[in-house]
C-alpha cells in the first residue's frame, strides 16, 4: 500500500552506503527537492545510479559537490564538472555506460532477467572483464542488471494508490527505475483520488510505489 510522506521522512529511508536510483534527464523530470533533502540530511558513502550527475549547481550536482557520494554508475558526467575532478582525484569511483544499456540494464532489473545482450562497446573498453556470448554469428556482450536500495522518480500527477502519470520527456528513465528499487520513492506535484486517473493514462501502477512525496509545482522548479 502506497504511503503519503513528508520529503523529510523519505530521506531518512536514505542511510549512508546505499545504492539509489535517481530519475531524470539532465534535471528533466529529477526529483529534486528529494535530492536537496538527501544533501542537507548529510548522507555520504552513496552509490549512485543516474543517467547523468546533474548541471553544475543543480541539486543532483551538488550530491557530489558536497562529497555524498562513493561511487556513480551513468551514461555521462559532462555536464558536471566536479565528478570528474573527484573521478580523476580517485576520491569517487565513476562507471560510465551507454545510454542505452544502461537503461535496459535497469528494465532487466525490473522484470526479473538474468541480464540483456548488446553489441553496444564490443571492440572497446566497455567490453573489458565482461562476458561475450555469440548469437549466430554475432557476438555480444551480456551487460547484467542494476537494481538499487531505493528508488527516488518524479511524477507529474499521482492518485493515492499510488499510480502515476508523467509530464512529456520527464517520463525518461523513471518508469524504468520505479521497477528496480527495493523501495520505490516518487515526488509528485499533485495526489488524487484513486479513480480520478483515466486508466489509459497510468503509466507506472501504484504496485510499484511505496512512498508518494507531495511538492506542489509552485514549490518544486520546472522538470
Amino acid at each position: 500500500m502506497t504511503v503519503i510522506i513528508s520529503p523529510e521522512e523519505a530521506v531518512r529511508k536514505v542511510e549512508s552506503g546505499m545504492t539509489i536510483m535517481v530519475g531524470g534527464f539532465i534535471g528533466c523530470g529529477a526529483p529534486r527537492k528529494l535530492l536537496e533533502v538527501i544533501r542537507l540530511q548529510g548522507t555520504k558513502d552513496l552509490t549512485l545510479i543516474a543517467n547523468d550527475t546533474g548541471i553544475l549547481g543543480d541539486e543532483l550536482s551538488q550530491l557530489v559537490v558536497d562529497h555524498c557520494l562513493k561511487k556513480v554508475i551513468a551514461t555521462h558526467i559532462g555536464t558536471n564538472k566536479e565528478t570528474g575532478n573527484q573521478m580523476n582525484s580517485g576520491e569517487m569511483e565513476v562507471q560510465l555506460v551507454p545510454q542505452g544499456t544502461l537503461a535496459e540494464q535497469i528494465r532487466a532489473a525490473g522484470a526479473g532477467l538474468g541480464g540483456v545482450l548488446t553489441p553496444t562497446g564490443i571492440g572497446t573498453v566497455i567490453e573489458e572483464g565482461k562476458q561475450k556470448i555469440v548469437v549466430g554469428e554475432n557476438e555480444y556482450l551480456l551487460e547484467l542488471p542494476i537494481s538499487a536500495d531505493i528508488a527516488l522518480i518524479k511524477a507529474k500527477k499521482a492518485d493515492k494508490a499510488g499510480n502515476l502519470v508523467y509530464h512529456g520527456s520527464a517520463r525518461n528513465f523513471n518508469p524504468l527505475m520505479a521497477t528496480a528499487g527495493k523501495i520505490v520513492i516518487a515526488q509528485v506535484e499533485e495526489i488524487v483520488e484513486v479513480g480520478e486517473i483515466p486508466v489509459d493514462e497510468v503509466i507506472t501502477p501504484g504496485i510499484f510505489v511505496d512512498y508518494l512525496v507531495l511538492v506542489p509545482q509552485e514549490v518544486a522548479k520546472v522538470g
